[in-house]
C-alpha cells in the first residue's frame, strides 16, 4: 500500500513538473511573441479530413503563397495600428500530418486544460520529424470535403500555447473565406479574444464592429476580424469574402500589443 502511494505521488509530481515548465515555456513564448520586435514565424500543418480525391488533390497543391493573404492582412493592420517593422509575420507551409486531439465535449474548465496539455504533447510527438527550425507559432489546417453535410468543428487558437486549429474547406473557390478563419485563429494565439455573441455569431457592439462609429451604424463595411462577421444590421451578419474585408479593431489591437493602440489607451 505504502509502494502503491508513493508511485501515486511521484506520478502526480512528475505531472506538476511537466505541466510548471510547460506553463513557464509557454510564458517565455508568448512575451516574446508579443513584444513585435522579431518577425514572428508561424508554419501552417496542413491536416486531410476530407475523404474525396478533389480535397486530397487540394491539399497536396497547396503552397506557402496560398497564405499570403494572411500576413498581408496583419502587415495592413498592425501599420494602420503604428506597427513601424514591416512584414511582421512570416508563413511558412509545414508537412502534412495527423488530425489534433479533439477539444472536450463538455468544455469544463479542468477537462479543456488537460485537453490543452494532450493536445502539446501530441503537438511535440507529431512535429518532431518535421524539417527546419522551430517555428514561433503552429497552426494545424483541418481540411473538409465541400459535401461535409454537418457544420465544420469549431476553430480554435490557444494564446498560451501559441497553437491553433482551424477548420476549413479543401477546395480553391473557399481559400479566401479559409483565410479568415486562419487569421482569426492565429491572433487568438497572440492574445486577441472572441467579440461576438456565441449564442448567435453575431458581431458585439462596439468591440466587434470594424467601425463603431460609422453613421448610419447599419450596414458596417467590414468584419472586425475577432467578431467574425460583417453587421448588416442590428440582427443581420454574414462572412467576409476574405480578409480585403476584415479590419483589426481597436480593442483586439491593444490585445495584439501593437503601438498605436498602446497610446491611444494611454491618452
Amino acid at each position: 500500500m505504502a509502494r502503491g502511494n508513493a508511485l501515486r505521488i511521484t506520478r502526480q509530481l512528475l505531472l506538476l513538473t511537466l505541466a510548471a515548465g510547460i506553463l513557464v515555456s509557454s510564458w517565455l513564448a508568448q512575451s516574446r511573441a508579443n513584444n513585435w520586435d522579431e518577425k514572428l514565424w508561424v508554419t501552417v500543418y496542413p491536416v486531410l479530413a476530407g475523404e474525396t480525391a478533389q480535397t486530397a488533390d487540394f491539399v497536396a497543391d497547396l503552397s506557402a503563397d496560398d497564405f499570403d493573404d494572411i500576413s498581408e492582412f496583419i502587415e495592413r493592420e498592425a501599420v494602420r495600428h503604428g506597427m513601424a517593422s514591416p512584414s511582421p509575420v512570416r508563413i511558412d507551409l509545414g508537412l502534412p500530418t495527423a488530425i489534433p486531439p479533439e477539444p472536450p465535449a463538455d468544455r469544463r474548465p479542468l477537462s479543456t486544460i488537460f485537453w490543452s496539455l494532450k493536445l502539446r504533447w501530441w503537438t511535440w510527438r507529431t512535429l518532431g520529424d518535421q524539417p527546419g527550425p522551430s517555428p514561433d507559432i503552429r497552426m494545424f489546417v483541418v481540411f473538409h470535403d465541400l459535401e461535409y453535410d454537418v457544420a465544420l468543428p469549431d476553430s480554435l487558437g490557444l494564446a498560451k500555447a501559441l497553437l491553433g486549429v482551424a477548420h476549413v474547406f479543401g477546395d480553391r473557390r473557399y481559400m479566401s473565406r479559409n483565410n479568415v478563419v486562419i487569421a482569426h485563429e492565429l491572433l487568438h494565439t497572440l492574445g486577441a479574444t472572441d467579440k461576438y455573441d456565441a449564442s448567435n455569431n453575431r458581431p458585439l457592439y462596439p468591440h466587434g464592429f470594424a467601425e463603431p462609429d460609422r453613421r448610419p451604424r447599419f450596414p458596417q463595411r467590414y468584419a472586425e476580424i475577432m467578431g467574425g462577421r460583417i453587421p448588416l444590421s442590428a440582427s443581420e451578419s454574414e462572412m467576409p469574402e476574405s480578409l480585403k474585408q476584415a479590419r483589426v479593431g481597436t480593442a483586439t489591437a491593444r490585445e495584439l500589443r501593437w503601438p498605436g493602440a498602446q497610446r491611444s489607451e494611454a491618452i
